[in-house]
């Protein structure tokens, strides 16, 4: 325990063991919480009060504006606070600071021969203090702050970035609603809502995040993890020692600045830990999940970058490294970061109504806009796709099986009394009977590193064509209903003919591979797969560009990104991994202890990795041939031979698996 009894009112502190505490004493004596200042409101985001804030702060000591290019990468800096207070207006008017294209991902936008990128404040969030754990001021004893401002990308004039691209879209929509509302149909489901009664449009958006926690230089063998989670011995247990801690203080801190958390549990994937001879736990290898609570737009996705940052930290100071991979264990459940979309009107007179919400929700499942919205997301999902997983390690997640979405299909319900929690569908309705404010979608695909903000954006943007096509219809409850639910072949007034969008089934036990692909379509294996969408579906592509806002550039900007890191991630990650895998495989067994099963699994084991990475005159490598392919720009080749040298990665470790445990000398 610290030894000073007045710990109580101080923040809590993140130390590993009491002689670390001991000596942190010192330099934290009198620091109570309500000394630190964590988020600054719109409301202090002005020249005095933020002055006066930062003049009663003196720990306060650098400040850093926070831009997200189309990769998802937030910028950092150290700008000295006292440049900052020189002259808060011109940072505040967006016209003191600036990048370059070699410093953020806006692949053929911002080139290194037209580089330039000013960053513009945003004033319509919540600003934070970014606190280093282990630097502390002598003067105040506190540690140091970094004062993190959001801010938009601006090149040549234009925004380029991914905040400005959802605030935009956002914007752009809550105007198109509008002018809905006021036309003169009424809304299927929303008939006591009155556009001109209506004050403004709210997007509330939610993420939850998991991630994978393990002690530093140790693994847990995948048989011991693959094996506690086919038994569920993880599922919602204790947590304990310093990932008990962690998660504890994540929690704490992520409500000190304003996030309030709502629960911080185990999720399904990892293996009990042990404790070694002084007390500490070690060979942690443990998923966990944290929620908090959902916020508007752009805010939500700013909190989502903060979460990360926050729980990578604390677990960090707690001796414990975290992964928000989507996929970083083969063979075990990944992490999601299942992102809830949802639509709701202010009226004037302070009400905030639901627009998914049918009036009744006894009788229907969805409003007007609640079905359109959700067909707007289906129908467009190919699109979409290659936003949300651009990555190998997303496309790694979403495979069959570990309840990750591979299918573009939703469940409803089996009536509107009995709300769905069918966990192998793409889009999960949410519904609370009770609560008319809790209806929304569940997008169940994004991964911890997907773009939220332009995966949102792309969202709102195809929802938008499906609202409007489900009011200009002029169609019933009932009929909207029928048209998500219609069968394959079955011709639909905005939905495609021979496709299916709505199962209550279980989506991997209730039909073959060949039945998903028929009704929901084929799931791309490689990003190549996933980026050719963009050039297969141009009239779903005119659906995200419509408005101006998520440009064509951009989203050839995005690919071009994406393309790039596929490449290099194939050529210098993921065969250098495989190839050590394969060159480590060597023959375990002697003449004189041998059987005709070692023999057998060695041939196998040998004939894959001369296969994998043994080159000829006759016939190069797998390896090679993807280097050859990616090099003559031959991305359809290299994508086939991925998908092939994977699955004979995976047949090689479990051949070399067995061929091991039969090795008992």
């Amino acid at each position: 325990m610290l030894e000073d009894d007045s710990c109580a009112e101080r923040p809590f502190l993140l130390y590993r063991d009491n002689e670390e505490r001991r000596a942190a004493l010192p330099r934290v004596k009198n620091m109570s919480r309500n000394e630190l200042v964590y988020v600054i409101k719109p409301a202090d985001q002005n020249e005095e009060a933020l002055k006066s804030i930062l003049s009663q702060h003196h720990e306060i000591k650098f400040v850093s504006l926070m831009g997200v290019d189309f990769a998802g990468n937030d910028t950092d800096e150290k700008i000295p606070i006292k440049i900052f207070l020189n002259d808060v207006n011109d940072f505040l008017e967006g016209s003191a600071t600036q990048t370059d294209g070699s410093s953020v991902v806006l692949t053929g936008i911002a080139t290194l021969n037209n580089a330039r990128v000013d960053m513009k404040v945003d004033r319509s969030v919540n600003w934070y203090i970014d606190y280093n754990y282990e630097h502390f001021d002598h003067e105040t004893g506190k540690m140091v702050g970094t004062l993190r401002i959001p801010c938009y990308l601006i090149h040549n004039g234009s925004y380029v970035d991914s905040r400005s691209i959802l605030k935009r879209t956002l914007d752009y929509m809550e105007a198109e609603l509008m002018k809905i509302f006021k036309g003169r149909k009424p809304i299927a489901g929303l008939e006591h809502v009155a556009g001109k009664k209506i004050e403004k449009i709210i997007f509330t958006c939610a993420t939850e995040l998991e991630f994978w926690v393990k002690s530093p230089r140790e693994d847990a063998p995948i048989e011991a993890l693959s094996s506690s989670q086919m038994m569920q011995e993880q599922y919602w247990q204790r947590t304990r020692g310093n990932v008990r801690t962690a998660l504890e203080k994540s929690v704490q801190m992520l409500d000190l600045y304003g996030l309030k958390p709502e629960m911080g549990h185990k999720e399904v994937g990892g293996v009990k830990g042990q404790i070694d001879a002084t007390g500490h736990m070690t060979h942690v290898m443990e998923q966990l999940e944290v929620d908090w609570e959902y916020n508007n737009g752009v805010q939500a996705a700013d909190n989502e970058l903060l979460a990360r940052t926050i729980i990578k930290e604390v677990f960090r100071i707690n001796g414990l490294d975290v992964s928000f991979q989507a996929k970083p264990i083969p063979g075990v459940a990944g992490s999601g970061e299942h992102t809830h979309v949802g639509i709701a009107a202010k009226m004037k007179n302070g009400k905030v109504i639901n627009l998914f919400s049918p009036k009744n929700l006894h009788e229907d499942f969805l409003s007007a806009i609640g079905y359109g919205s959700l067909m707007g997301i289906l129908k467009n999902y190919e699109v979409i796709n290659p936003i949300v997983s651009c990555t190998i390690d997303s496309l790694n997640r979403l495979k069959p099986g570990f309840e990750a979405p591979v299918c573009i299909v939703t469940s409803l319900g089996l009536t509107p009394d009995n709300p769905s929690r069918n966990r192998t569908i793409l889009a999960g309705l949410i519904r609370d009977l009770d609560n008319p404010k809790a209806t929304r979608f569940e997008m169940r695909s994004p991964n911890p590193y997907t773009n939220t903000y332009i995966a949102l954006s792309a969202f709102y943007l195809a929802a938008l064509d499906g609202i409007r096509a489900c009011v200009k219809s002029g169609k019933t409850l009932k009929e909207l209903e029928a048209e998500i639910s219609k069968k394959a072949g079955t011709k639909g007034f905005y939905l495609e003919k021979d496709r299916e969008y709505r199962t209550e089934k279980d989506v991997f036990e209730d039909f073959t591979p060949e039945e998903r692909e028929k009704l929901f379509g084929r799931h791309p294996a490689t990003v190549w797969e996933n980026l050719k969408a963009f050039g297969k579906y141009p009239e779903k592509v005119a659906v995200l560009t419509e408005g101006g806002i998520l440009k064509e550039e951009y989203l050839k900007s995005f690919m071009e990104g994406a393309l790039i890191r596929w490449r290099t991630e194939l050529l210098t990650r993921l065969i250098p991994e495989n190839n050590h895998a394969v060159i480590a495989m060597k023959p375990l067994h002697s003449p004189e202890n041998s059987t005709d099963c070692d023999l057998a699994y060695w041939h196998k084991i040998q004939a894959l990795r001369v296969k994998l990475a043994k080159d000829s005159f006759e016939e190069p490598s797998f390896f090679s041939r993807i280097k050859k392919a990616i090099a003559n720009h031959d991305y359809d080749t290299a994508s086939k031979l991925q998908v092939e040298m994977l699955d004979m990665m995976e047949e090689l470790l479990a051949l070399h698996h067995d061929y091991r445990q039969n090795i008992i000398d």
